[in-house]
């Protein structure tokens, strides 16, 4: 018997195209999202172009930049792309020369997969934190210099994962990173503050849709009761709201966030996962080992 049965959760969201802001909020903008070419971080720049701000894209390969172009401009926007490793600072310098300054900055890229420590290879780790912390040092660096030099005002908005302060075990080195980025917020929050920068970090929960990693769809394939979570219509009886989220929730929080209504928030890192990372049981269940989780056999060096 389910227990959760006739509970109501969490409502639903307003439908796709709802906004809380003013019509024309980013009228004039210019908003640059790394991995803007896919999954939350498309989703992300979709709700800044409702609100009239015109994009810039970026994404290590061209094959996930012409499909998002074609379906952001649908919604009355300018769109402009490039291709870009974030581990190049050079690259990031020629993205940031080749268009105009960017109001707002989302930090979205990011690299993860899940893999027991143990296993974890030099370089796993290495890219892993080259791509997630580095990155997203060197776009917001690039960022920051310009609007310093320019005088201007500019938002940051990094992706960070509630892991970063519970601990990832499977994600050392994603998690890792995302503590680095979440302190990366904190301490650039208090830097450029007096220069009229401010940063905040976004925290996404479990918020499917048709760009999922490998590794994502896994985890749901290998729950207990895969059929019922999440299920077609979002319910979701694992978490808290009973119900998964929807990548549009996401991008109402950082227009929000990136909005002239939010100057005065700083430093501070919303989390948009209804209360998932914080939930507890009275009685803690049993612990399976991360590589009992991953189907992997016993270490054996």
């Amino acid at each position: 018997m389910d227990p959760n049965a006739g509970l109501p959760g969490l409502p639903a969201p307003p439908p796709l195209g709802a906004s809380a802001l003013p019509a024309g909020t980013f009228d004039g903008s210019l908003v640059l999202v790394t991995g803007g070419g896919t999954g939350l971080g498309r989703a992300v720049a979709a709700e800044f172009a409702r609100l009239g701000a015109d994009l810039l894209i970026v994404s290590r390969r061209e094959r996930h930049l012409g499909p998002a172009r074609q379906e952001l401009a649908k919604l009355g926007t300018r769109v402009s792309s490039a291709v870009c490793d974030i581990r190049d600072p050079r690259r990031i310098a020629e993205v940031f020369d080749g268009h105009a300054l960017p109001d707002v900055l989302v930090n979205n890229a990011a690299a993860n997969f899940p893999v027991p420590t143990e296993d974890m290879s030099p370089n796993a780790w290495q890219a892993v934190v080259d791509i997630t912390l580095t990155g997203t040092f060197l776009m917001t660096r690039e960022f920051g210099r310009r609007h310093l030099c320019a005088g201007t005002p500019g938002s940051v908005i990094d992706v960070g994962a509630s892991y970063a302060w519970t601990g990832g075990p499977g994600f050392a080195h994603s998690a890792a990173a995302k503590a680095g980025v979440e302190s990366l917020v904190r301490t650039l929050a208090v830097e450029w503050g007096p220069y009229g920068i401010q940063i905040n970090g976004l925290v996404p929960g479990l918020m499917p849709h048709a760009d999922m990693t490998d590794d994502i769809r896994g985890n749901l394939s290998r729950a207990e009761d895969a059929t019922e979570s999440p299920a077609p219509d979002g319910h979701d009886r694992r978490q808290p709201a009973l119900r998964v989220g929807a990548p549009r929730e996401l991008g109402w929080a950082a227009t929000f966030l990136a909005s002239p209504y939010a100057r005065f928030i700083t430093g501070h890192t919303l989390v948009v996962d209804g209360a998932n990372w914080q939930r507890r049981g009275l009685v803690s269940p049993p612990v399976t080992p991360v590589r009992e989780q991953l189907g992997r056999g016993p270490f054996t060096g």
